[in-house]
């Protein structure tokens, strides 16, 4: 009877074990490994999840997958199990987060103590039993590197798939395996190969406290550790990967890289591909300081300014004859208005990349509000230049002036933040690179380059400043002042009928025109309070008639030969760009928006040239074009992987230029047409 309740309590107890949730540990004075499974059954699912369970000796470590400058990968051989009376398909083998060690000068890259490898068994056959067999050879390393051999057996039984007692064991591990970026809350902001570098800007959800990174590239190539500069916010850093080992024969742009980001617990694993240089121009920060001055400067002469030219105007004309010392507090006051625009916008720059939203040049034109608030704007200051009304100051400000004077002065505060509001579509000489690094770089650095864009933008109201009698010489204002003004504010309401225009392109033509009519209607009330019901029919009519040429006049920045059906844009994604790269066709790709006068102006003045028309349309060029008018996110991306922020944006990608030759902002037909030959792969004479 003894015999038979013993034989009872070990067939209950006893038998499960003998499955084999976890098989025997092999173990030697460097290294204990066995295999362990999460389930006590197959279950009716057509994978299984198992571990490989290693225990290291104190002062002895194993590798990862790619080892460092030396050290072997584990290698597992499944093969004698992958037939149907075993049932194992195959046998995926996970990888943690590795570490970096240096032993006798070299780096390697792996796991000291207690790893667990996730493997992924896939059966031939749900719900029939898995009988895993196979060996492992691994490389452990102290003072000594010496291989290790184990053979490798586990079975798991058919049955309901309940946890085993690995299970939170065999959890960790799948929690320790690298993960997506939003997962981990690691992600890689822009890389840039440079020289013998490469270059990666990361950001963390949480501050960061020892970050890391990994890169696998091409067969023969191979990378050493990061050089790492944190930023003073602790969420951003800069890493600096130098690149080992190349083969002589192969270029590193075009290849593809896996790259595990590490710090502390968390990891991610990134698969990117290595951009050209000439997209993104890296320059020492000092030199982005001055080309954002340029920028500036150049700003006041693009088209996306010129609608407020007649303020400027207006601004010097109104001082002729005047005092110094108001016409230097007036173009001081614009001055202001200009810089704390450009430190507002630099506040809303670094407030998005903070909160890891992209950044970029003019997209506030992509939102209708904005649109209507310039609208408004603008259709006010019109209102304003034709003496509907007046703009005072704040009466906090207004009681501690000089009442003669400070109305003048609210307006010209106000000038300078419409200039500026209205110059951010337009992407001036000198302005995308310093704006690509503003951008890159961390919340320092964005703020200082845009206040040299807003002192660059505000030269010339400093210099009139500093030197009132460039404005006090002209001749008095007279009557003859108030046709002018009346002329002037013409340009901001066709400046307004544009914007409209563009709003017609987010929003429906019927919601637009009547949001227009709205505005006109605001404009007759102004004017019929002011001056009676003659003068605003007859400003009526001249509103009109401008919004007829304006519309005849802005339907026309797309030359004929262009709008023509037999020369179409190929509409621009990443598929089609890739795809006719890989048919060896040289591509010219145009990213616009309505919002953007100088892309406009690109298109009037170069594109439309007969030699460029018959190049891109009628030869073995594909024409392509993006429409930035409305958020796009693979615009967007496209944009960052070439180290841009904004339009306009034009490249030549062909066969001597898979990642693209990127053109100015402002084209010349010179330009284009050698980026195209050398796209070709043609050489120039």
């Amino acid at each position: 009877m003894f015999r038979f309740l013993a034989s009872l309590f070990l067939f209950c107890f006893l038998a499960p074990s003998a499955f084999a949730l976890s098989s025997d540990w092999m173990s030697d004075e460097a290294v204990s490994v066995r295999v362990i499974s999460g389930v006590e059954g197959v279950g009716e699912a057509e994978s299984v999840p198992l571990g490989l369970d290693i225990q290291l000796a104190e002062g002895w470590h194993t590798y990862w997958r790619s080892p460092g400058m030396a050290g072997l990968p584990p290698q597992l051989d499944w093969s004698q199990s992958q037939n149907d009376a075993s049932n194992l398909k195959s046998a995926t083998l996970g990888y943690p987060a590795p570490r970096r060690y240096t032993a006798y000068g070299l780096e390697t890259i792996g796991y000291r103590d207690h790893v667990v490898f996730p493997l992924e068994a896939h059966l031939i056959q749900a719900g029939k039993a898995l009988k895993a067999t196979g060996t492992l050879d691994l490389l452990v390393c102290s003072s000594l590197c010496v291989p290790k051999h184990f053979d490798l057996s586990l079975t798991i039984p058919a049955g309901e798939a309940r946890p085993s007692p690995e299970a939170d064991l065999l959890a960790q591990a799948q929690e320790s395996l690298p993960k997506d970026s939003s997962a981990a809350g690691l992600s890689i902001k822009k890389m840039r190969l440079d020289g013998k570098n490469l270059i990666f800007w990361i950001r963390a959800q949480d501050a960061l406290t020892a970050p890391d990174l990994f890169v696998e590239g091409p067969e023969g190539v191979s990378f050493g550790p990061p050089v790492i500069d944190l930023t003073p916010s602790g969420q951003e850093a800069q890493l600096t990967v130098p690149l080992v080992d190349q083969p002589k024969d192969m270029a590193l742009t075009g290849q593809n890289l896996t790259v595990t980001l590490v710090d502390g617990t968390r990891a991610a694993e990134l698969h990117i591909t290595v951009p050209s240089g000439e997209g993104s121009p890296q320059i020492p920060f000092w030199l982005a300081l001055v080309f954002a001055l340029l920028g500036g400067v150049i700003l006041n002469l693009m088209p996306c300014v010129l609608p407020v030219l007649s303020l400027k105007i207006l601004s010097i004309i109104t001082h002729g004859g005047g005092e110094g010392i108001r016409v230097r507090h007036s173009f001081l006051t614009t001055a202001a208005g200009i810089i704390f625009s450009f430190l507002v916008l630099a506040g809303v720059a670094a407030g998005l990349k903070e909160a890891g939203v992209a950044a970029g040049w003019g997209v506030q034109f992509q939102q209708p509000i904005f649109l209507i608030f310039l609208i408004v704007i603008l259709t006010f200051f019109a209102a304003n230049l034709w003496g509907f009304f007046d703009i005072p100051l704040p009466r906090f400000l207004a009681d501690r002036m000089d009442p003669a004077y400070h109305p003048k002065l609210a307006g010209d505060f106000a000038t300078g933040a419409l200039a500026t509001l209205l110059a951010t579509p337009c992407s001036a000489p000198f302005l995308g690179t310093a704006i690509s690094v503003a951008l890159a770089g961390c919340v320092a650095q964005i703020f200082g380059i845009f206040l040299a864009l807003g002192i660059g933008m505000a030269l010339p109201y400093l210099a009139v400043a500093a030197f009132p009698r460039l404005a006090t010489c002209l001749p008095k204002p007279g009557k003859w002042m108030l046709t002018l003004r009346r002329f002037l504010g013409l340009a901001l309401a066709g400046t307004a009928v544009w914007l409209l225009w563009v709003l017609a392109a987010q929003i429906t033509a019927f919601q637009a025109t009547l949001f227009g009519l709205l505005m006109l209607a605001v404009i007759l009330f102004l004017g019929f309070r002011k001056h009676g019901v003659g003068s605003s029919l007859v400003l009526t009519l001249l509103i009109e008639m401008f919004v007829i040429v304006g519309i005849g006049s802005f339907g026309g920045l797309t030359p004929a030969a262009l709008r023509d059906a037999d020369f179409l844009w190929v509409p621009y994604s990443a598929q089609t760009l890739a795809k006719a790269q890989a048919e060896g066709k040289t591509v010219f790709l145009d990213v616009t928006a309505d919002w953007c006068l100088t892309c406009k102006a690109n298109m009037k003045f170069t594109l439309s040239d007969p030699e460029l028309v018959d190049r891109l349309f009628h030869q073995n060029v594909i024409a392509m074009q993006a429409d930035w008018t409305n958020p796009d996110p693979e615009i967007t991306k496209l944009l960052q992987s070439h180290g841009r922020y904004g339009i306009p944006f034009n490249a030549a990608f062909g066969p001597a230029a898979p990642q693209g030759i990127v053109l100015p902002e402002l084209l010349t037909v010179t330009e284009v047409r050698e980026a195209l030959d050398a796209a070709e792969g043609k050489k120039q004479e």
